[in-house]
């Protein structure tokens, strides 16, 4: 999967020269706490919510009440953003994206292509559209966590299981236990009820439950 398939597109965003307060109100009427500041095409930083309330001017001042409105109101984004924006392309991979945006710490990626913002892509994409349709969060159906499921023989008996009952794998995740070494297979099958298929996975000698969902 790429950036280009979960991105969102076209992407909200604003001038270096528009006031802080404007971009402040863009973000609580669209529901979003990140503007790309954008300027002839070109990305020039980001502006994000909590840069906007940490530039709010405080009550602990010296300055009148009509002083500090009216300084506030000339604030504008270019004083605010931030500056070194890390952004992607569209054709970077979810991994790589996921990758990049934890080793620098960021909460969004603006999606560039030939220079311009194409998309953005934030830690809620990730979750709603990769991790959710992962593991079915959401989504009919059950989940059968398979403990010690770590070979690819052990694999194949709770595959074919599956099949014996009927099921369809709607999706399924390797994922590492915390015991150590060892990792625990879940499935989500498209039946709401699991218990014939964990019978059977116990049959083989599975280590087989199923999860809450």
């Amino acid at each position: 999967m790429r950036v280009r398939h979960i991105m969102t597109s076209p992407v909200i965003t604003v001038t270096p020269d528009t006031p802080v307060l404007e971009a402040a109100k863009m973000m609580k009427e669209r529901k979003i706490e990140r503007l790309p500041v954008v300027a002839d095409g070109r990305i020039q930083g980001i502006v994000t919510k909590d840069r906007v309330l940490r530039a709010s001017p405080s009550m602990a001042t010296s300055l009148s009440l009509h002083e500090i409105h009216y300084l506030f109101a000339k604030l504008t984004v270019a004083e605010i953003m931030q500056r070194d924006v890390v952004t992607v392309a569209p054709d970077t991979t979810v991994e790589n994206a996921v990758r990049l945006a934890q080793e620098k710490r960021v909460g969004c990626l603006p999606v560039v292509e030939d220079g311009e913002v194409v998309g953005i892509l934030t830690t809620n994409d990730f979750f709603y559209l990769v991790l959710n349709p992962l593991l079915g969060i959401g989504e009919a159906g059950s989940r059968v966590k398979v403990s010690h499921c770590s070979t690819p023989e052990l694999m194949m008996k709770a595959l074919e299981c599956v099949a014996e009952c009927g099921h369809q794998v709607l999706n399924a995740a390797y994922l590492p236990s915390r015991r150590g070494e060892e990792r625990d297979l879940l499935l989500h099958i498209d039946a709401e009820d699991a218990s014939k298929l964990v019978g059977c996975m116990k049959d083989k000698g599975l280590e087989a439950e199923e999860r809450e969902r």
